[in-house]
């Protein structure tokens, strides 16, 4: 088998204008392939590169060839199974031509039916929110943090010798030497041209006349030799100031029902839902603080492992983990400094007694301090009680929005819908 090997130069980045064309032409292959490997990554991994499989039939392009021409019977034997448009199924592995060295079967879920390529992380960042927005984005009072920026603030009389612009600096003392001179050369000129008017006519050397012209004219080419070539006042300076820089900092908070009855598919789907949005805020915000709250009849506060890997049993009461929400906040991040963000899962189940506390938690005193509060109900039956509940503050918060995912095939679809740019503050509550 022969091997080729591309030694052509990069020349003025054609490489990457066929790669820019190449992604915008299989931008929803693409787009597809990113949301479905979403659940591999941390939550707060956002700067890796990405695999991205495209099956070859979707970089297929159409051609033109002749055809076989005339009229021509044939006896086609008939089948049972399949009717026109069916795709017919793989071998299985072991059978057919797929097996052995020589076939395109792997184990790993990649083979020779698809294509591989890499992308960047501003490209992976890119193509899953290129046209999605984020709702209530305020520049809190930024907290004015140690952060400061070098920038040029025009040139100085004074400063250190490192930063001495020569260029400008010569320029000013041309400007000045011709300033000074500028009459004496004039009348240099002058007489440089009367002396050789009057040798031209054959005055003699010893003339009085030309010894007093001669006289005059070293003397001015004396007095013009006077003006210093670089003076200290015309030597200029960079000047630098230093520009406060302000951070704008957000906090996610992730909470997360963790009763008997959310099993860990459905927090695998949960996390596909937080990383989304982690990857989301980290288009808009320098410094994010994700905050991990799991509950049952009971919340506390965990790492990244233990919320999406805890097994706990009980029943659920979803006030517990809004009040600590609100502990949290009052303590370490004020909502005058931090853009607060919200996502909460669950699988709709809550106590009946505990409903009116929820919304009371929800409406005075979350609601109006959250940028955004979002609710997933993961569950593949029809909404529960947790659901009917909230309905109500989504018609009255514009901050506050919900979806229900039945499977992983939903998450990316309900996230967009969640974020997608709308016209006007009012269109985001009609999610449903």
């Amino acid at each position: 088998m022969a091997s080729f090997i591309d030694r052509r130069l990069n020349s003025k980045n054609k490489s990457m204008v066929n790669r820019q064309r190449f992604v915008r032409r299989y931008k929803n292959q693409i787009k597809d392939s990113l949301a479905s490997n979403i659940g591999q990554r941390s939550i707060t991994d956002h700067v890796s590169n990405e695999s991205v499989s495209i099956p070859t039939k979707d970089t297929k392009e159409p051609s033109f060839s002749l055809g076989d021409g005339g009229v021509k019977d044939r006896v086609l034997p008939g089948n049972d199974q399949f009717n026109p448009g069916d795709k017919i199924p793989r071998p299985p592995q072991g059978g057919g031509q797929g097996s052995g060295s020589g076939g395109g079967s792997s184990d790993s879920g990649q083979g020779e039916d698809d294509f591989l390529f890499s992308i960047s992380a501003d490209e992976y960042l890119s193509l899953l929110f290129d046209d999605l927005e984020l709702p209530n984005l305020k520049a809190n009072q930024y907290e004015k943090l140690l952060e400061y920026k070098t920038v040029r603030s025009g040139f100085s009389k004074e400063g250190v010798p490192a930063n001495i612009d020569i260029v400008r600096s010569m320029k000013d003392a041309m400007a000045r030497r011709m300033a000074m001179t500028s009459s004496k050369r004039a009348e240099l000129k002058a007489c440089q041209q009367q002396l050789d008017e009057w040798v031209a006519q054959g005055m003699l050397d010893d003339n009085p006349q030309i010894v007093a012209l001669k006289a005059q004219i070293d003397d001015l080419k004396e007095r013009i030799s006077r003006a210093p070539f670089i003076d200290t006042f015309d030597l200029q300076y960079r000047n630098y100031a230093k520009q406060a820089k302000p951070s704008s900092k957000a906090v996610m908070f992730c909470l997360m029902d963790v009763s008997g009855s959310m099993l860990q598919p459905t927090k695998e789907m949960a996390k596909r839902f937080y990383i989304l949005m982690y990857l989301f805020l980290s288009r808009h915000y320098q410094e994010i603080d994700v905050v991990y709250i799991i509950h049952h009849t009971q919340a506390k506060e965990v790492d990244e492992h233990e919320f999406f890997y805890s097994k706990e049993t009980g029943g659920t009461i979803v006030s517990s983990a809004l009040k600590l929400m609100l502990d949290i906040v009052e303590q370490r991040y004020q909502s005058d400094q931090w853009n607060i963000y919200a996502v909460q899962a669950s699988d709709g189940d809550n106590w009946q007694e505990d409903i009116e506390r929820c919304n009371k938690v929800l409406s005075e005193r979350l609601l109006p301090i959250v940028r955004y509060f979002s609710y997933i109900e993961i569950n593949s039956d029809i909404p529960k009680a947790l659901w009917h509940s909230y309905t109500a503050l989504q018609n009255k918060h514009n901050n506050f929005a919900m979806q229900q995912i039945k499977s992983v095939d939903d998450i990316y679809p309900v996230f967009r819908k969640l974020f997608k740019k709308q016209e006007g503050v009012m269109a985001r509550r009609a999610l449903l």
